[in-house]
């Protein structure tokens, strides 16, 4: 099996690729929403406890 076959997975490559890319879009958009949400909210805190 050579790398070209791999890559083309026998017709279905665009699909197969096409899910990859949006299942690491997901997980990478699952990871960041969370940090900025919590230094938003934190920032907010910060600035309640300041008044």
């Amino acid at each position: 099996m050579s790398m070209q076959e791999f890559f083309a997975m026998g017709g279905y490559a665009f699909f197969v690729w096409t899910s990859y890319g949006l299942t690491l879009i997901v997980l990478v958009v699952n990871i960041v929403v969370p940090v900025f949400q919590r230094k938003q909210f934190l920032r907010q805190q910060a600035l309640k406890q300041k008044r």
